[in-house]
């Protein structure tokens, strides 16, 4: 299992992705153009002192990240997807990728990778935090695919 942020703004969010990749021994994905600079203090502080057992990559752009990493699968995480997360059958070489915090994953990369979950969200807000999003998405993948350790 792997995590790719497709240009994330937020830092304390990629930050906060960096420490849940670090706990999980996920490798982590950031794909340019970043919101922020890599050694923003708001990035450090989220990730605390565990960034040296993440395992992060930065990818100049979504082509050079798809030529370096070739994933065997995509699955891409949007709010309009038609699959829930808990619906679907993850598997254990998946990418887990996700869009911008303001914007989403774009449309064209929604119609190319039609393999896309959502997460059922019941309450009056329209979406969840980013950092939130991928960890209930990477939970839910490693539970499916014996990934937790017991």
């Amino acid at each position: 299992m792997q995590i790719a942020l497709y240009e994330p703004e937020i830092p304390p969010n990629t930050g906060n992705i960096a420490r849940l990749c670090a706990a999980t021994k996920t490798p982590l994905h950031l794909i340019e153009p970043l919101g922020f600079l890599v050694d923003d203090k708001h990035l450090r502080r989220a990730g605390l002192d565990y960034w040296p057992h993440v395992d992060v990559s930065i990818h100049s752009n979504f082509e050079v990240f798809l030529d370096t990493v070739k994933p065997e699968r995509l699955v891409l995480a949007s709010a309009k997807a038609a699959t829930a997360h808990h619906k679907f059958q993850f598997h254990s070489n998946d990418v887990l990728l996700l869009g911008p915090e303001t914007r989403g994953l774009p449309q064209d990369l929604l119609e190319q990778y039609p393999t896309c979950v959502r997460i059922p969200i019941w309450g009056k807000v329209r979406s969840l935090n980013l950092s939130t999003a991928t960890g209930i998405l990477l939970f839910e993948a490693l539970r499916q695919t014996e990934g937790l350790p017991d």
